[in-house]
Parts: structure tokens; sequence; C-alpha cells
């Protein structure tokens, strides 16, 4: 009899023991796996998103203003001739034209000496006139003759200068129609078109409850999506007062440096007007966030256990939004897996 007693007390803890296991395992398979991120601080911008075309802030086309042979010069930066694509400074000669009887007929070298012999007279005059040598009226005369004489040679540089297709500004060159060298070219045909494009413009149009958002000189992140890994910085330049009655909107437009000519003129960019922005906040996927009858709250883990967290969120974007109250640094953020979550579900931090 006592070994049967011994016997049964031993199946009983044997089975006391196999439950206790059992229980825990079930457990441990109920625990629901999630990924979790501590809450680190980081910065945050909120903006008012519009798209635009990209234009350049200085454009011309220059024509031909004589008939003329024609030369087009070498790129001393390449040694070769100008060509689609080519930056160009202020005042280079991209052009030239030849024209030996148009060059004759302005006869700038006797302008020049007529305007030397005539400020010559007009000093000698002058002297003489101090002394009483003569009169007023021949001290005009001479004046008069010294000013059609320096009117007479400037016109003729004004003319030769029509010999060279210059450029007005630092450019780079979008259109360059082909000619033969040498071959005649008659007045007023296009000659080549040119871009400054190392800062640009867009205009934008926005809706009328944004007007009190947005003010000149608000910073501005450009993107387009053949440069996507590339953000170019611009700022807002002018803003219209008037709302448009037909469309509920109004205008501005933004400058937008473009320093390494990245952006080309009329491609379709994105801008990001920055309204606002904070560094060193608490913050997080708008993704992550649960709305609830009480308001937003995220997950926590706080020992093997998912905790609800009440938030009050500020400033937002697109993906991410700013934590004012409810989280703060290192608390450990459920980011995968809190779907299914309740206060207090046990867990099992997974990688």
């Amino acid at each position: 009899m006592k070994k049967i007693g011994i016997l049964l007390l031993a199946v009983t803890i044997a089975g006391l023991y196999s439950c206790n296991n059992q229980s825990q395992n079930e457990e441990a398979d109920l625990a629901v796996p999630v990924s979790v991120e501590d809450v680190k601080l980081q910065p945050i911008q909120q903006f008012i998103n519009t798209t635009g075309t990209a234009k350049s802030s200085q454009e011309t086309e220059l024509k031909s203003e004589m008939d003329g042979n024609y030369y087009l010069v070498v790129n001393p930066l390449t040694g070769k001739p100008f060509k689609l694509g080519d930056e160009v400074k202020k005042g280079q000669v991209i052009i030239k034209f030849e024209d030996a009887e148009y060059v004759n007929t302005i006869a700038i070298e006797s302008k020049k000496l007529n305007l030397e012999i005539s400020e010559q007279e007009y000093e000698k005059q002058k002297s003489l006139y101090e002394k009483g040598g003569v009169t007023l009226y021949e001290l005009r005369n001479s004046e008069v003759s010294k000013t059609n004489a320096k009117y007479d040679y400037e016109n003729a540089e004004l003319k030769l200068a029509k010999m060279n297709i210059v450029a007005p500004f630092n450019g780079v060159i979008v259109a360059l129609p082909y000619y033969t060298q040498s071959t005649r070219v008659t007045a007023g045909q296009s000659m080549v078109s040119l871009m400054n494009y190392r800062k640009m413009y867009m205009e934008f149009n926005l809706p009328e409850k944004n007007i009190s958002e947005i003010s000149k000189g608000q910073k501005v992140l450009v993107t387009n999506y053949t440069i996507s890994e590339d953000t170019l910085i611009g700022k807002i330049n002018s803003i219209s007062p008037a709302i448009s009655t037909e469309t509920r909107t109004f205008g501005g437009t933004l400058l937008i440096e473009n320093p390494s000519l990245k952006l080309r003129p009329g491609m379709f960019v994105k801008a990001d007007i920055i309204t606002a922005e904070k560094d060193s906040v608490i913050v997080v996927p708008k993704d992550l966030i649960i709305s609830g009858n009480r308001g937003k709250y995220v997950f926590i883990v706080e020992r093997s256990a998912a905790r609800e967290r009440r938030i009050r969120t500020g400033i937002e974007n697109q993906e991410t939004i700013e934590v004012l109250e409810g989280l703060k640094e290192n608390d450990r953020l459920v980011v995968k897996g809190f779907e299914t979550l309740r206060n207090g579900s046990k867990i099992k931090v997974i990688r």
C-alpha cells in the first residue's frame, strides 16, 4: 500500500509539472511578436506642397543686326567653336561678321581723328577765351563741333559692334542655328539663344487658406523626379495679395538656387514650402499612431508587455509628426505588430 501511495504522488507531481510547462508554453505562444525602436530626438519640418515649372532667371534670343559673312568663334575653354551647352561669360563674343565695305562706310578712323582735332580746338578756344582772345560765341561753336565729333565716333563704334554677337549675361547656349562658316547672312536672322539657370524661378498658386502661412523670404525645398536624390534650396520671392474669385487661390513666385545646373529650364518640380521647423524634438512616423475615442495613442514596451501611451501632437508633414506629450526620449516604441495589441498585451520583441 505504501508503494502504491508513493507511485500516485509521483504521478500527481509529474502531471502538475507537465501542466505548468504547458501553461508556460501557451503563454509564450500567445505573446505578440513586435519590433521596437528607441525614441530619439530629431528635427522636423512642416510643409505646404505645390508644383510648377522651373524657368531660367535670364534668357534671350540674339539676332543678326547687319548683313555679313558668318564666323562662329572658338570657345577658349574647349579650343573648338562654340556649341550647344557651352557656358559663356558676359561680354564674350560668340559669333563675328565680316564685311569690308560695311567697315569702310563707317570710316571709324577718320571719325576718331576728327574727334581728337575737335577736342584740341575746343581746348585752344577755351584758353583764348579766358585771356579775352575769342568771344563766347566762338567758344560755343568749338564746343558744338567737339560734341558732334564725339557723337559721330560713338555711332561708328555702335555700328561696328553690330558685327559681333556678344553674350549680354553669363549663361548657357541653348539654341544655335547652323550656318556654314563664311557664308553670307542677312540682318534679322536668329543667331543664338542663351539662358542663365544657375538661378531659376517658379510660379505657384495656393489655396486662399494658406495665405497667412506664406511670407516673402520663406525657405523652400525643391525636387524633380529625375534628380530625386538632390534637393535644391529656394525661397519665396513674391506673393500676390489678391485672391482669384474664380479659383480661390493666390499666386506667387519662388527663386531656386541651381549652382550645379542639375535642374534644367522647363522641368516640372515639387516645391515644399517650410512653414514651421524644430530641432531636437520627439518625432514618430504618422502611421504608428492609433486614433480612438479618447484621442491618439501609441504602444511602448515595458517589462515584456505593451502599454498604451496617450499623446498630444504638434507640427507634422506627410510622413512624421511631433509628439508634445506622452513620450520621452529612449522609450521603446512599437513600430511593427502594434495593430493587434491591447494595453497589457504580452509581447515578444523580434528584430
